[in-house]
């Protein structure tokens, strides 16, 4: 059976990298569609009938999972595709959902159309993969989905959102720093960070730096336009990211 395959990502470009790694690796799918939001997701459904979806998680308003609980009468199999933190991959994993983490690898798309395919023409797999997706939407309302995964030597260490003072970058890591004056380095780039974290909370100031807007106590334009985090720290802002900023603490 040919998969009819509708993209939900709000990057374009990451759609049309998705659709040219499909168009090379994986001869049985056919894109009939991409959206960019949940909103133009669930017009594309609606008029395509697409029977897989390869559904971004992070996008600006309604989530990938948003999206789903929107198409609760769906029974359309589904692969994650994501630059998501440990704990949503863990998720995934534990209610044996398929995902594609970001950048996607050739090997693990051609794994994860095959697991497509194989649902697409089997009514058990397929009612198992219904149900794995609703636990996976319940799961997302645990207290650790408030929580950031940040890989150990031990393991995972999970820290809550309210205790993260701010980000650093340095080359492609980054350094978690958290009020209690501890230091968390991560192999994950910023950019991830900022795309995943919640933008109603977290801000990135400058292009080495994101901080956590409820540890901001003042802006302060005598010491070089510093944000003045509530320990004392001070973070540069920008020229660039300087007006955004601005006007995003005055709405408060």
């Amino acid at each position: 059976m040919v998969l009819r395959a509708l993209l939900v990502d709000d990057e374009p470009d990451a759609r049309e990298n998705l659709r040219l790694m499909l168009q090379e690796y994986c001869p049985g799918v056919e894109v009939v569609g991409q959206a960019g939001n949940a909103a133009e997701a669930r017009e594309r459904i609606g008029e395509l009938s697409p029977n897989a979806l390869f559904l971004d998680i992070k996008m600006p308003g309604e989530s990938g999972v948003d999206l789903l609980r929107s198409l609760k009468e769906s029974q359309l199999p589904v692969v994650f595709t994501t630059a998501y933190d440990e704990y949503a991959l863990q998720a995934f994993k534990q209610n044996a959902l398929d995902y594609l983490e970001k950048p996607i690898d050739p090997d693990e798309l051609k794994r994860a159309v095959g697991k497509l395919q194989r649902l697409t023409g089997d009514p058990d797999k397929a009612e198992q993969h219904s149900s794995a997706l609703e636990r996976f939407m319940q799961d997302t309302s645990s207290p650790l989905s408030a929580r950031m995964a940040v890989p150990g030597r031990d393991g995972l260490l999970l820290l809550k959102h309210e205790d993260i003072l701010y980000l650093e970058a340095s080359d492609s890591y980054t350094t978690i720093h958290t009020r209690d004056g501890k230091r968390s380095l991560s192999s994950k780039h910023i950019r991830v960070f900022e795309t995943n974290l919640d933008p109603k909370r977290f801000f990135r100031v400058h292009k080495s730096y994101i901080i956590n807007l409820e540890h901001l106590s003042s802006f302060s334009r005598s010491e070089g336009n510093m944000a003045v985090l509530d320990n004392g720290t001070m973070v540069p802002v920008s020229r660039r990211k300087l007006p955004e900023f601005l006007a995003l603490i005055q709405t408060f």
